[in-house]
């Protein structure tokens, strides 16, 4: 039985009690009671200390206990990760000035824990070796100035400027966490640069896309192609999706007899769930795909560790270069869509973003605009099916409001 509040309070005799999934109540000898935590860490059956009930909630301690075991499950040890960011938090602590090299490498130690990517947490620290340590590695963080900042951003800010942008983002991390360590008085320095650095020219840039004129005459070469990647390409197509929304889509997602496909939020790059028309072409590419995998439409030929995975985001750009085609993008073809949304099917501007999943108008508006327009949304993706598939002749399909 899972353990309760009131369950808790009444725990008197010492022992553990468990409370599920690897969670326990240990009550000590005199009545102390913590939480203990239950897995297997590399093969070896391990207890995690959580914390004391005085200070940790049954609702906080189930929250860590999933934490501890997804990072166990995931081939990390969380102990010895605690264990360094207290080792590193005490090395700071034992010192009477805190430099700023040290201060990067205890906010990385910090931050390890929480990122999954390892290539990202090992260039974290290793650009800011490369461009801040040699002016400031062993620089009191409470000496360092605006300008110090300034000569470290400057030389990469104009002519490296993603790089230049990233590295800024970490100093101001390491004067945050400085600041609220107590090693730094004061605010953030990062936030005062601004003004010191040049100023870097943003030009807005799109996705190549090829016209959609054209986009009839490219599918003819796709539908020669019998492949993961090709069905894929042409959902894609179909539905004006993003590549990443339509390479994991799963069969929970499709409703056959509704013909839609009902993409949740956490898909979706706007956080909210969307629901796609689908015409009679794209619940065919999907029949075809039935059997290859019981969770994902487009599964990849490769397997990984964990088995059956999505298409990579290089799929298509393989398959272009096997099919000797470029000069255009597989995010491209939202463009293309929106194009022909515009000059042939003279849509209203409100229902081709809708199709797109694109917030329209201002807050006002977005609040009152309760209706995904559905009904006409299936009308237009019919009538772009039979254009991009080539099953009409003519360019224009009038859908504006009666």
């Amino acid at each position: 039985m899972p353990l309760t509040v009131k369950g808790i309070e009444a725990k008197r005799e010492p022992g553990m009690y468990g409370d599920g999934s690897g969670l326990y109540l240990r009550v000590g000898p005199t009545g102390a009671k913590s939480w203990i935590v239950r897995t297997v860490i590399h093969g070896k059956r391990r207890e995690l200390g959580v914390g004391s009930v005085d200070l940790v909630s049954l609702a906080h301690a189930r929250e860590k206990a999933t934490e501890l075991r997804k990072a166990a499950r995931a081939g990390r040890d969380p102990d010895a990760e605690r264990k360094a960011i207290v080792r590193a938090a005490k090395e700071a602590a034992d010192r009477n000035q805190m430099t700023f090299g040290k201060a990067a490498e205890a906010v990385h130690a910090t931050l390890l824990p929480k990122w999954k990517n390892k290539k990202h947490a090992d260039t974290w620290l290793s650009g800011l070796k490369l461009h801040a340590f040699p002016r400031l590695e062993n620089k009191p963080i409470q000496s360092v100035t605006r300008a110090d900042l300034v000569k470290v951003l400057e030389p990469i800010w104009t002519s490296r400027v993603e790089t230049g942008r990233r590295v800024r983002q970490r100093l101001h991390t390491i004067f945050q966490w400085a600041k609220g360590e107590g090693h730094f008085q004061g605010e953030n320095p990062v936030d005062q640069i601004g003004l010191g650095l040049s100023q870097v020219r943003k030009v807005k840039t799109h996705l190549a896309a090829l016209p959609w004129r054209e986009v009839p005459g490219f599918w003819s070469q796709l539908t020669d192609r019998d492949s993961i990647s090709s069905a894929c390409l042409r959902f894609i197509i179909l539905t004006a999706a993003r590549s990443g929304e339509a390479r994991g889509a799963n069969w929970q997602e499709i409703d056959f007899e509704g013909a839609t496909w009902n993409v949740p939020a956490d898909r979706m790059k706007r956080g909210k769930p969307h629901r796609v028309p689908l015409a009679p072409e794209a619940v065919a590419i999907l029949e075809n795909m039935r059997g290859l995998d019981p969770v994902l439409c487009f599964p990849s030929p490769k397997r990984g560790k964990d088995g059956v995975r999505p298409l990579s985001d290089m799929a298509f750009k393989l398959m272009f270069g096997r099919m000797g085609v470029d000069g255009f993008t597989t995010h491209g073809f939202r463009s293309a869509f929106r194009d022909w949304c515009s000059e042939s099917a003279k849509a209203d501007p409100e229902l081709a973003e809708a199709a797109l999943s694109h917030a329209t108008g201002n807050s006002v508006v977005q609040a009152y605009a309760r209706s995904d327009l559905m009904d006409r949304r299936r009308e237009l993706m019919n009538a772009w099916a039979r254009y991009a598939t080539g099953a009409i002749a003519g360019d224009v399909v009038q859908l504006v409001r009666a």
